[in-house]
């Protein structure tokens, strides 16, 4: 248990759609808090609507921190959100707020309070010759030099199979072997209020695929200028955001918007069934875990825990 001298933190996770930012907004209009993205596509600046990040009106409600604040042609790492984190959570403290992370990305928030591994610099002739090879042998060469890591990844994953790579042939050390050590995580440093969304699924899928056909209706302007930008790497992480393949195809003439719906209906509800289960399953039983859906009722818990 964390010491009550501790400095306090509530976090808000949970699949797509759960409730969290209605939550985040009624914790921090309550407890005088600062909203703090924990979302890995919120943080782009070029996708309000299909990212789903609070409004304009919401964000003048209360402090938010680190939603948009990244163009689309750079890309937001796990390891440079944290540090990011780190600094909007030692503000708040500084300005006497709560500071309450918000979204559902685990990757993010595990390198926050556990910390990451201390890979070092990889030299950029190595990167650029690995990522060069064809993914298959790049995965023999992994299965040479790190046998166990590349049995874990499957052979097409071109981007973890150039990882693993790259870094057993930068350091002589596998990935993995890095992976087990961690450093800089917040976790000891903080008072933690942790609350995971996990409301039943034909509620969560039914506010899925009405949400996702306003963002189609909302957001053919934001995916139009998106896709216009010709500085955009074809591979930058804000052009896998769900609806910008569709609702450019419905802009191309591809397909009607009732398919682009129904497609990105189809890949947000997937996308919410990964992170249903890896909430579920992954964060320490002491993070309390709701079926609630309404804000009332999920802002009950963390007033037992901030009752003044």
């Amino acid at each position: 248990m964390a010491s009550p001298d501790l400095p306090k933190v509530a976090l808000i996770a949970g699949p797509t759609a759960s409730g969290k930012s209605a939550l985040a907004l009624a914790l921090a209009e309550k407890h005088n808090g600062m909203v703090i993205n924990a979302d890995s596509m919120q943080v782009y600046a070029d996708l309000r609507i299909l990212s789903a990040r609070p409004s304009a009106e919401d964000e003048s409600r209360v402090p938010h921190r680190l939603f948009g604040h990244i163009d689309g042609a750079d890309t937001c790492s796990a390891a440079r959100w944290a540090a990011e984190a780190r600094a909007a959570i030692h503000a708040a403290h500084a300005e006497g707020r709560l500071p309450i992370l918000v979204g559902g990305t685990g990757l993010y928030m595990r390198t926050l309070l556990d910390g990451i591994a201390p890979v070092p610099e990889i030299d950029p002739l190595i990167r650029a010759e690995v990522r060069a090879t064809p993914v298959a042998d790049a995965h023999a060469q992994l299965a040479h030099l790190d046998p166990h890591g590349a049995a874990r990844l499957r052979p097409t994953d071109s981007a973890r199979v150039a990882r693993a790579l790259e870094v057993v042939r930068a350091t002589g050390r596998a990935l993995h072997e890095w992976q087990s050590e961690r450093i800089g995580g917040i976790g000891g440093e903080i008072d933690l209020t942790a609350v995971i969304l996990l409301p039943e699924r034909a509620w969560l899928g039914e506010r899925i695929d009405r949400r996702f056909a306003q963002m189609v209706d909302s957001g053919r302007a934001e995916v139009a200028a998106l896709l216009a930008r010709t500085d955009i790497p074809h591979d930058a992480p804000v052009l896998r955001a769900i609806g910008v393949a569709e609702i450019g195809q419905v802009l191309r003439g591809e397909i009607d918007t009732d398919q682009a719906t129904a497609a990105g209906a189809l890949a947000t509800r997937q996308y919410a069934k990964r992170q249903y289960t890896w909430f579920r399953r992954q964060p320490p039983a002491t993070w309390h875990r709701s079926e609630a859906t309404e804000t009332d009722t999920m802002l009950e818990y963390f007033e037992t825990k901030y009752h003044r």
